[in-house]
C-alpha cells in the first residue's frame, strides 16, 4: 500500500523539496501548494499503515513489524526525533492521533500524550488501560479511550456515558462526532453553523442524538472545522453544517457568483455586438433563482454519483474526501492549497473524482484529510478494491 499527499506543504508535512541553489530563485507557492497528488518522502523507510494530519503535521503509524510512529512537518527535524518525541519511545504502539498541541499514542497497556510544544521526555499525560477483547465490546480507536476520549486541549481525558456504547469519534474545530456500536450518531459542541445537525445553530454541552438519523444505522463518521459527514451502512452519504466553501457538495453562493459575474459580463459584450439590452427581463416562465445554501443544519442525503456506494469519507477544515466501494476518490470543498487533488487551486461546490488515481492505474482504499490537506492510499487497480 502506498500513500500519497497533495495541499498545503508549508512544512514539509508531504513532501520535503531540494534547497534551492544560491543565487537562484524559489518558488514559494510551489513548495507551500502540491497541486499534484505525490507519493509521500521522509520520516521511517518502513511500510505506513495508517496517517493522521494536523494543520502542520503528519503521523506515520507503521503497524507492520515493529510498529512505530515517525512525524514529518513542523518541528520534525530528523526521522529519529521529531517534535520532542523519538521513535523509540513510540515503538510498540498500536494506534495514534496527533493535533497542533499533542500526539497521543495507544499502547497494548496504556495511553500517553506527548506535548508537541515541549522538549520534555516523558509523556505530558499517561493512563494505564487494560488489554482490550471483543467479547468486552466494539475495539477502541483514538481518540477513544477506556470511559472517555482525548480530546485536542487540555483537560485531554473527557469522560463518555458507557451506555453510548462509542464505536468511533472524530473531532472538529469545536464539535464532536460519536458513532455508537448500534450505528446511532450523537453530536456535542458548538453548533453556531448547524454542525450539530439537529436543526438549530445552538451548542450541547452533553452528546445529543442526531435524530432526523434515527433508524439508519451508520458505519462511518467524519468532521470538520464546521461541518459533519457520515455514510450509512448502505454506502449513502449524509452531510451538514457549514457549506461556504462547497464542502457539502451543495451550491455555494460563494464558489459561484465570482463565475456567473464573468459570464453575465461576458454575456453583456455579446448582446451589445448584437445590439441588443443585456438588462432585458426574461420572458414569462423563464424566471429562474437558484438556491444557495451556506448552512446545512439538519442532515441531508449527497448523491456524489449515480451508482455510487461510498467506503469511507474524512474532512479537513473547509473541504470534504470520499472513497467509493470501486476504489475512486471524490473530492470537493475549498482547494486554494490543492488538497482536491484536481491539480489546480480551484474550489467546487460539486463532487469531482480525482482523475491521477485512474489516470495511473490505482485504486484507492482510504483517505485522511489534514486540515488543508489530503493523504491518499492507494493499490494497483489488479488488487480487489471489495
Amino acid at each position: 500500500m502506498r500513500w500519497f499527499g497533495f495541499g498545503f506543504n508549508a512544512f514539509g508535512q508531504i513532501c520535503v523539496r531540494e534547497k534551492p541553489i544560491d543565487g537562484a530563485g524559489s518558488d514559494v507557492a510551489g513548495e507551500v501548494k502540491v497541486v499534484s497528488p505525490t507519493e509521500l518522502t521522509g520520516g521511517c523507510c518502513l511500510e505506513t499503515s495508517q496517517i493522521r494530519a494536523s494543520w502542520s503535521r503528519r503521523a506515520s503509524l507503521h503497524l507492520v513489524g515493529d510498529s512505530c510512529v515517525c512525524l514529518a512537518g513542523f518541528g520534525a527535524v530528523i526521522a529519529n526525533e521529531s517534535c520532542g518525541v523519538s521513535v523509540g519511545e513510540s515503538r510498540g504502539c498500536k494506534d495514534a492521533v496527533i493535533s497542533e498541541l499533542f500526539l497521543t499514542l495507544a499502547f497494548p497497556d496504556r495511553i500517553e500524550s506527548w506535548d508537541l510544544q515541549g522538549r520534555e521526555k516523558t509523556p505530558s499525560w499517561s493512563m494505564e488501560i487494560k488489554a482490550q477483547s471483543e467479547s468486552s465490546g466494539p475495539l477502541l480507536n483514538l481518540p477513544l479511550v477506556p470511559g472517555g476520549y482525548i480530546a485536542t486541549k487540555p483537560p485531554l481525558y473527557r469522560s463518555l456515558s458507557p451506555h453510548l456504547r462509542a464505536k468511533s469519534l472524530a473531532l472538529g474545530a469545536e464539535h464532536a462526532i460519536l458513532l455508537c456500536a448500534t450505528g446511532a450518531v450523537y453530536t456535542w459542541g458548538l453548533g453556531s453553523h448547524g454542525q450539530l445537525g439537529h436543526g438549530g445553530l445552538t451548542s450541547e454541552e452533553e452528546p445529543t442524538a442526531v435524530e432526523a438519523l434515527w433508524g439508519m444505522p451508520m458505519s462511518c463518521v467524519a468532521t470538520g472545522g464546521w461541518h459533519s459527514v457520515c455514510v450509512s451502512d448502505g454506502g449513502d452519504l449524509y452531510v451538514w453544517g457549514w457549506n461556504e466553501s462547497g464542502q457539502l457538495g451543495l451550491p455555494s453562493r460563494g464558489l459561484r457568483k465570482a463565475p456567473q459575474q464573468q459570464r453575465s459580463q461576458q454575456a453583456g459584450a455579446l448582446c451589445q455586438d448584437a445590439n441588443e439590452s443585456p438588462g432585458d427581463e426574461p420572458q414569462k416562465g423563464e424566471e429562474h433563482e437558484e438556491v444557495f445554501i451556506s448552512i446545512q443544519a439538519f442532515p441531508a442525503l449527497l448523491d456524489v454519483t449515480p451508482s455510487c456506494e461510498i467506503r469511507t469519507v474524512s474532512c479537513g477544515s473547509r473541504h470534504t474526501a470520499a472513497v467509493t466501494t470501486t476504489g475512486d476518490l471524490y473530492t470537493w470543498g475549498w482547494g486554494e492549497y490543492g488538497q482536491l487533488g484536481h491539480q489546480t487551486l480551484t474550489s467546487s461546490d460539486e463532487p469531482q473524482r480525482v482523475e491521477f488515481f485512474r489516470e495511473q492505474q490505482m485504486c484507492v482504499v482510504d483517505v485522511v484529510c489534514g486540515t488543508w490537506n489530503t493523504f491518499a492510499a492507494v493499490v494497483k487497480e489488479e488488487v480487489a478494491c471489495s
